[in-house]
């Protein structure tokens, strides 16, 4: 059984305090580095970084604790569009339950059109089957407003799980092709 852990305090409270406490231990001024040529300025710098890489380890260490690999599902947009379908939102459901809406800005479609790979979704789900539904909305052939729905059930066991939902034009048909596959 998957147990939340809650932490009393929340992470940037500590973050906080560490930047807090270090900022007035060095406005002090230390007798024994009076004399050196290191200046106040670059033992901040050197503390930031310090705190940037904690808060690098701790977000590391929250998803590990969060989305195990023994359960962990990840969900993946990709497009290859350009002439039949200009993509607005989409929808995810997982086992008849909505876990992703995602509304699209002009910017973000055209980082999608340049290769960019967006993660929709990231949870845990225990091992058996399990049916993804992705639900497509946006403008289709001669600027028509435009909604397609795909599914696909995985059969998921230990270990992680990569799924990539793909939309691509199709030549022939004139039309967008919407899929789902498992990455391997």
């Amino acid at each position: 059984m998957l147990q939340k852990y809650h932490f009393p305090v929340p992470f940037s409270y500590w973050i906080l305090l560490l930047i807090f406490n270090s900022t007035t231990i060095i406005a002090e001024p230390d007798k024994r580095t009076a004399g050196t040529a290191v200046s106040l300025d670059e033992e901040i710098q050197v503390l930031k970084q310090d705190v940037l890489a904690l808060n690098r380890e701790l977000f590391i260490l929250e998803e590990e604790l969060l989305y195990p690999s023994s359960t962990q599902v990840a969900v993946f947009l990709s497009l290859d569009v350009g002439e039949f379908f200009t993509l607005d939102s989409v929808q995810l459901k997982l086992n008849d339950k909505v876990v992703s809406n995602y509304l699209y800005t002009q910017r973000e479609v055209e980082a999608l059109h340049q290769g960019g790979i967006q993660r929709l979704y990231m949870g845990n789900l225990k091992a058996g089957k399990h049916e993804l539904v992705a639900i497509f909305t946006g403008k289709g052939p001669n600027g028509r407003e435009y909604r397609r729905g795909a599914s696909h059930v995985t059969n998921k066991s230990m270990g992680a799980r990569f799924i990539e939902l793909k939309i691509v034009d199709n030549d022939s048909s004139e039309q967008p092709d919407f899929s789902i596959r498992e990455w391997e």
